[in-house]
């Protein structure tokens, strides 16, 4: 599979997830204080819960229910109760879309 278009760069406020489903994969897409754009999965590990509802605090995105902050770059949690990371998807920009592939997941070894 290749990258698809997830939404427009334009659409994607500061510090405020936005959520998409890409070919059944749920993802949270976030512009971050410093302008970048990430990919990461929008499901909690902790929970069923979608972390496109939660906070974006600098690099972390932070689930609203149990407070598991995620890293942005890698997907670990910062704290308990989740100790599974989520997965982070490649981002590519081409124009003002957003192209992510929901099969490839960053190396963040």
């Amino acid at each position: 599979m290749s990258a698809q278009r997830a939404c427009s760069a334009s659409e994607l406020e500061q510090d405020t997830p936005l959520r998409v489903e890409l070919d059944g994969v749920p993802i949270a897409i976030v512009r971050d204080s410093n302008d970048e754009i990430h990919a990461i999965g929008d499901t909690c590990t902790h929970g069923e819960i979608s972390l496109s509802e939660g906070f974006v605090e600098g690099d972390t995105l932070e689930c609203w229910a149990h407070g598991s902050a995620f890293s942005l770059r890698t997907g670990v949690p910062q704290n308990l109760p989740a100790y599974e990371p989520v997965p982070v998807y490649v981002v590519e920009i081409d124009g003002d879309d957003v192209l992510i592939d929901p099969t490839v997941t960053k190396d963040v070894s």
